[in-house]
């Protein structure tokens, strides 16, 4: 059966590692990294920051666009896509406008900010230079609706948490 996840959190929740495991346990699996799309970008690209103008919000939301798109296209061809982004505040609710396929699990990875800022410590790469752990994990919490199945990881390993995800996909369906 085709379906979409989207595995969404602040930088450093354990997105990556999490998407990458629960497209390995599916039978018919594409990872679908939306940063990807940002870094295709060579020339003119415009970080979101705290204070991003209105061609940071554009690029940002042309990469949920495409993640969107490569997401049906890999569904159209009966696999799950499993799209793991940063997609915090409004944006979620429109990134579940952009994907056309059903159904579609929203899973919200929101360990405690001081297990995000120890993660972003001990991993090989700086995901935060504008940003705050402590900033973007309220704004995650204040601004983002409480839609689809929100996890608090801050005790699990990435195969708990893919098992957490498994037993309550109902719960993440949007």
């Amino acid at each position: 059966m085709s379906a979409v996840y989207l595995i969404t959190g602040i930088q450093a929740a354990g997105k990556s590692t999490v998407a990458q495991a629960l497209a390995e346990r599916l039978p018919r699996a594409a990872h679908v990294r939306g940063d990807a799309f940002r870094r295709m970008i060579v020339s003119g690209g415009a970080p979101m920051t705290p204070d991003a103008g209105d061609d940071a919000l554009r690029q940002l939301r042309l990469r949920y666009r495409i993640a969107a798109a490569a997401a049906d296209l890999y569904a159209g061809e009966g696999f799950t896509a499993v799209v793991q982004d940063v997609v915090l505040g409004q944006e979620l609710e429109l990134f579940t406008r952009l994907v056309t396929t059903r159904p579609l699990m929203v899973v919200v990875l929101a360990p405690d900010a001081a297990t995000v800022a120890r993660r972003e410590a001990e991993r090989g790469k700086t995901a935060y230079g504008a940003w705050t752990v402590a900033a973007l994990d309220e704004g995650l919490r204040r601004d983002t609706p409480r839609i689809g199945l929100w996890l608090d990881t801050s005790a699990q390993t990435p195969a708990e948490t893919v098992e957490e995800i498994l037993a309550r996909t109902d719960e993440a369906r949007v």
